[in-house]
């Protein structure tokens, strides 16, 4: 009895990349000849999706703007036993793409990244070095350390993360939402080191070091929020206690040493703080019940894909 060749998919988001997207093409194309190659265009206003479609990919698009609505629409739509999700922008090495396969393979992971090492000190700005340690950095101490480049834009995944992970991001916190959803859940993952090249002439960033920095920032606390209901809550709990005890204690001396309470505002104030310290409290505790059933859903439709086997 023979066994069926893994079916293997090139996933490449593209906006505006017509100086890469054909050489991204060509290079995945003799790193993986078996793969068939998706090049998914986002409203690209130049020849993005031609030179594609020219150099061999499957080309479809997405008009809802953003890196998360394209991820959503290729986790939808294309089927496949491990995928390859990578930038078009020729920053990353195809070469590197049959090694992260097999390190999925051989170890029975659901996701491999690709972990950054710039060959040239313009293929990885300052800004965006930094930003990266200090969200991959909030993101260890939050939901545990697993990884070191959390904003990778190169990674393997098996069927059964992929046809499993909510994608409910828009933008470039894509990155980080599969990333907290492998942590969530415990999966087996790594990181393999591959090269980081400079854009090539012509292809620009559409990553802005502030604005989405912020934005992907915001997404690790409503994660964190939606994730860690009970720590979350429960911190705003001590810091509103401490602050209705602060107010409370001159109000308490007083009434001991008079047995008057002339500053009545600031008594209900105190009194207001410590009411929503315990709903805060008790807000964390019911809606860590309802996250604990969300992850057991999570984890009932990870388990309802097969397993990845090697041919």
């Amino acid at each position: 009895m023979t066994s069926t060749p893994l079916r293997i998919a090139v996933l490449v988001p593209c906006y505006n990349e017509e100086a890469a997207v054909a050489t991204v093409v060509a290079d995945f194309r003799k790193a993986l000849p078996a793969a068939e190659i998706y090049v998914y265009d986002n409203n690209s206003r130049d020849r993005t999706a031609a030179l594609a479609r020219e150099a061999g990919a499957i080309v479809r698009s997405e008009r809802r703007q953003g890196k998360g609505h394209v991820v959503r629409r290729m986790f939808a739509d294309v089927e496949a036993d491990v995928y390859v999700l990578v930038d078009g922008d020729a920053t990353y090495d195809a070469p590197s793409a049959p090694r992260m396969i097999d390190r999925l393979l051989d170890d029975h992971l659901d996701m491999v990244v690709g972990l950054r090492v710039d060959q040239v000190q313009a293929a990885y700005r300052l800004g965006h070095r930094t930003g990266n340690r200090m969200l991959t950095g909030f993101l260890a101490s939050t939901f545990g350390h697993a990884f070191k480049d959390i904003l990778s834009g190169y990674r393997v995944f098996s069927r059964r993360f992929v046809k499993s992970f909510p994608v409910l991001s828009d933008g470039f916190e894509i990155e980080t939402e599969l990333a907290v959803y492998a942590l969530e859940l415990s999966l087996p993952v790594a990181e393999v080191e591959t090269p980081y090249y400079a854009r090539p002439e012509g292809s620009f960033s559409k990553l802005n070091t502030w604005r989405d920095g912020f934005r992907i920032l915001g997404t690790m606390l409503k994660l964190y929020r939606s994730e860690r209901p009970l720590r979350f809550f429960t911190a705003i709990g001590i810091l509103l206690a401490v602050a209705a005890v602060i107010l409370a204690i001159p109000v308490l001396i007083t009434f001991i040493e008079t047995g008057l309470v002339p500053r009545l505002p600031t008594a209900v104030l105190a009194m207001g703080l410590m009411i929503m310290a315990l709903l805060s409290v008790s807000s964390g505790l019911v809606l860590d019940t309802v996250t604990r059933g969300r992850r057991e859903m999570k984890m009932l439709a990870y388990l309802s894909q097969p397993s990845l086997k090697r041919s």
